[in-house]
């Protein structure tokens, strides 16, 4: 028998991606979903135009560890941050991981961004900074228990 550690299994960090209910783009979701999974992440792709409301619904029941909005149709700030609000309100999401990036405004800038953090975003990635993303994925792995055991 070997006195070498046996190395942890890493569970993989279950992921929620979206859009903002007023973007109909899908193709940025798709490049997301790929680069999520290759980085091995396990993603629920919600689409292109998710009500609020179902975003909501779906995190109270399948309590992700990060939830990723992308949006590239220039309205970001302004749905994220109503998003962001509504997340945070609710007591069985209000803890959730929340990240946005694409292209969240037609003027962009600092003051976007800042609201966007206040309103309770953890990361805002502007324009596409996939690696950013990545590196954030990188620091909420964790390794998995070993079968039958739990934490409190």
């Amino acid at each position: 028998m070997s006195n070498a550690p046996t190395a942890l299994a890493v569970r993989p960090v279950r992921v929620v991606l979206s859009s903002v209910f007023s973007d109909a783009h899908t193709w940025n979701l798709v490049f997301l979903q790929l680069l999520l999974e290759e980085h091995g992440c396990l993603v629920t792709n919600l689409g292109a135009c998710v009500p609020e409301e179902l975003l909501l619904e779906h995190c109270r029941d399948h309590r992700p560890d990060l939830v990723v909005i992308s949006t590239v149709n220039g309205h970001g700030h302004l749905d994220g941050v109503r998003l962001a609000r509504l997340l945070r309100a609710d007591p069985d999401t209000a803890d959730l991981r929340l990240v946005i990036g694409g292209k969240l405004g037609v003027g962009g800038g600092a003051e976007s961004r800042h609201a966007l953090i206040a309103a309770g975003f953890d990361m805002v990635v502007e324009d596409s900074d996939p690696q950013r993303l990545v590196g954030y994925v990188e620091g909420l792995r964790r390794p998995a228990l070993p079968s039958g055991r739990t934490t409190s």
